[in-house]
């Protein structure tokens, strides 16, 4: 016997199934992103050859274009003989989504993109300019993903504009790296989720002694 569905009922379907998609953001990746990051203005490390979220031996190595046979449709249990050409279109597309929602959550979100690339790259040659102040208790981390003067007494008066200057540069470049990461990896309302891994990992990942802002209150590593 033929099983019919409604078509309200398959459209429910389809739209669960994509917003399940839309809204899913991979913190465990966002942190590993957020390292290699923070380890490459802060340590010099090289950038990343190609994309992290490359399907190299990912094992999807499915041709292009290839569909799936109706017997691995959502709904092949429940028939006895072929589908309908809506049941038919209906199981590639959340054949389609399913697996790649399942593949989001284990990626690596890509921070190799030539705008993250140039953002890294200023940041990067302007930390060695602010490490004695962090060394010194000058500046430090705030909670927001930020840096900021922590204590101008501690900078000699001839530098005070300088660091002025560097922290306000070393900000916009934050607010636009967290932006842009969340940009190029197709969702820009990640944004805030980006900036808030970033930092607790800025934190995290400081040395001994390095100064940050918890609770509205500065602390010492």
């Amino acid at each position: 016997m033929r099983l019919v569905l409604p078509m309200k009922l398959l459209l429910a379907v389809l739209l669960a199934a994509c917003v399940t998609v839309n809204v899913y953001f991979p913190a465990a990746a966002a942190q590993t992103a957020a390292d290699q990051v923070i380890d490459q203005i802060t340590k010099g490390a090289p950038a990343p050859s190609q994309p992290q979220g490359s399907n190299q031996g990912s094992g999807e190595n499915r041709p292009q274009g290839a569909i799936a046979s109706p017997q691995t449709t959502p709904f092949a249990a429940a028939r006895q003989e072929e589908p309908s050409p809506a049941l038919v279109a209906l199981g590639m597309v959340l054949n389609a989504l399913v697996p790649a929602a399942h593949a989001q959550s284990e990626a690596n979100l890509d921070v190799n993109t030539p705008e993250t690339r140039a953002i890294v790259a200023s940041m990067a040659a302007r930390y060695p300019q602010l490490t004695p102040y962090f060394n010194s208790g000058a500046i430090g981390f705030t909670a927001d993903g930020h840096i900021d003067i922590r204590d101008a007494n501690a900078i000699p008066l001839p530098e005070r504009a300088r660091v002025k200057t560097l922290v306000a540069e070393d900000n916009r470049d934050r607010d636009a790296l967290y932006a842009e990461v969340a940009k190029g990896n197709g969702h820009p309302e990640w944004k805030n989720d980006i900036q808030n891994t970033f930092a607790r990992r800025w934190i995290a990942k400081a040395p001994p002694g390095t100064w940050y802002q918890e609770g509205g209150t500065w602390k010492q590593k």
